[in-house]
């Protein structure tokens, strides 16, 4: 399974900045990620393990500069669990498959389902649809 990989072998496979964000639960800066103003149709996917994550189709402008859905692409494709680091409390979001840190959800999206998956490009990638 792809979350018992080493911290070696996540350091080969990842570069640099995705090893930070996947798995040190780190950020990239707002307005600055290949997908926060990406709007081909077709699936996210994990970045670690190549889980689709997020549809295009749930994909919306947030105005926060990271790319924003109002749901995951099924119920086991991502995880939630509490964040209380940086005295806030929010919610992360990780890959269900391999655990990578993936970004946050809050509860001021579309009215669809009242939800906004901020998510880290650097933890995508994107797969066109043909």
């Amino acid at each position: 399974m792809e979350s018992e990989l080493s911290k070696d072998k996540w350091k080969k496979k990842l570069t640099k900045e995705q090893y930070r964000v996947l798995r040190k639960k780190g950020t990239e800066p707002a307005f600055t990620g290949k997908f926060w103003n990406h709007h081909e149709k077709g699936v996210y996917k994990c970045a670690g393990c190549g889980t689709p994550l997020f549809s295009s189709e749930e994909k919306f402008d947030s105005g926060t500069g990271w790319p924003s859905f109002d749901r995951s692409m099924d119920d086991a494709s991502v995880k939630e669990k509490p964040d209380t680091s940086h005295g806030m409390i929010r919610t992360e979001v990780l890959c269900g498959k391999c655990g990578g840190h993936l970004g946050h959800v809050f509860d001021d999206g579309p009215k669809s389902t009242g939800c906004r998956y901020c998510i880290n490009s650097i933890s995508l990638d994107f797969e066109p649809k043909m």
